[in-house]
């Protein structure tokens, strides 16, 4: 396993960024569960969200409304605010 990873926003230039460890458990932590916009990822992130739940496992639902702008900067701040770690729901 590499320690990088590609960061998936919008970019002029690729940017590369030190990979950052996972957490040991999902225990007591807040999962984002973040929607990009496209077709069928709500249905896809709604099927992990209740196995999360099933695990007794908290959830936040976030994302941004289409998949042909990026997420803003605010955005991006308010989902790093209200979570500890992020699934990104890419579908297609």
């Amino acid at each position: 396993m590499t320690n990088w990873m590609r960061d998936p926003t919008a970019e002029t230039a690729a940017v590369k960024r030190q990979r950052r460890a996972p957490p040991p458990s999902l225990e007591g932590k807040r999962i984002g569960l973040f929607d990009i916009g496209k077709t069928r990822t709500g249905e896809f992130l709604d099927q992990v969200e209740r196995r999360l739940h099933e695990r007794g496992l908290a959830t936040v639902r976030c994302g941004k409304p289409t998949n042909a702008k990026v997420a803003t900067p605010e955005n991006l701040r308010k989902v790093a605010s209200e979570v500890d770690v992020v699934l990104i729901g890419l579908s297609d």
